[in-house]
């Protein structure tokens, strides 16, 4: 367990920041006051520096400002006591790739042939498999972002938290999501991939790993009560949401692990 009042530093991609859960905290980032870090942090009465942005990517951490942020990492001290860490599944474009499939395949409905031609010149660029080179990467930047923060603050319990599931057993190609049958099996291997590459990164640094991943599969999209958003073209300001991200009852859920693997 981590004392009351010790400073925690959350680190990640949009699915620790919390994009279009409100109340939105720092709008740039698309940071929400109910992202799993400040449940955590609200339960346990930690001190939280949340650094999360959503867009970043591993070298956001490591080395690369975003924006007018400085990398993530520089925000660790040595006197942080718990670092949770949420990235790498921008590394792949992972939900890019499921956007942009999703969108190519919404547009082209209507069976128009101007509607054929765009969806099939936006399906030429669209990759739905990356190689093992690609998920081993994201695992050697998992692992340097673990050892960087070693580094940094020495004395922290450092907790490797991946993404929930999007895709599961109950997710239906075309009912569900926008993709078809073909299309959604390599999402799945995907997820898998980027799940397998923290599990490596978690081995290789003895960090403790959260696997949201698998503790979320039965509450993907189409499931009877979904973790994350499924795809909408509407804007927020229209009563849209954020697609493919994680929704309140996920970002509670990956909090309720955090706590779980702290009090053990």
């Amino acid at each position: 367990m981590i004392a009351s009042g010790s400073r925690y530093v959350a680190l990640g991609s949009s699915f620790a920041a919390g994009p279009g859960i409100s109340p939105i905290v720092d709008p740039p980032a698309g940071r929400s006051g109910n992202n799993y870090a400040h449940l955590v942090a609200s339960e346990l009465g930690l001190d939280l520096v949340d650094v999360t942005y959503s867009g970043a990517t591993t070298a956001h951490l490591l080395d690369t400002p975003q924006d007018e942020a400085p990398p993530q990492l520089d925000a660790l001290t040595a006197d942080t006591a718990l670092v949770t860490i949420t990235i790498g599944g921008n590394d792949l474009e992972y939900v890019g790739t499921f956007l942009r499939g999703s969108f190519l395949n919404t547009i082209a409905k209507p069976a128009t042939i101007l509607g054929r031609r765009v969806a099939n010149r936006i399906r030429a660029r669209v990759s739905y498999l990356k190689d093992e080179a690609s998920y081993q990467s994201v695992a050697d930047s998992l692992t340097a972002v673990v050892e960087r923060a070693r580094e940094r603050s020495p004395e922290a319990r450092i907790l490797l938290v991946d993404y929930l599931s999007l895709v599961g057993p109950a997710t239906r190609p075309r009912r569900d999501v926008p993709l078809n049958e073909e299309q959604l099996p390599s999402i799945a291997m995907m997820a898998d991939g980027l799940a397998g590459a923290f599990a490596k990164a978690a081995a290789a640094t003895g960090a403790d790993l959260i696997a949201a991943s698998a503790a979320s599969r039965d509450h993907a999209i189409g499931s009877p009560e979904p973790w994350t958003t499924g795809f909408t073209m509407l804007p927020l300001n229209l009563g849209g949401f954020v697609p493919y991200h994680p929704n309140s009852a996920g970002m509670r859920a990956v909090a309720d692990l955090v706590l779980d693997a702290l009090k053990q």
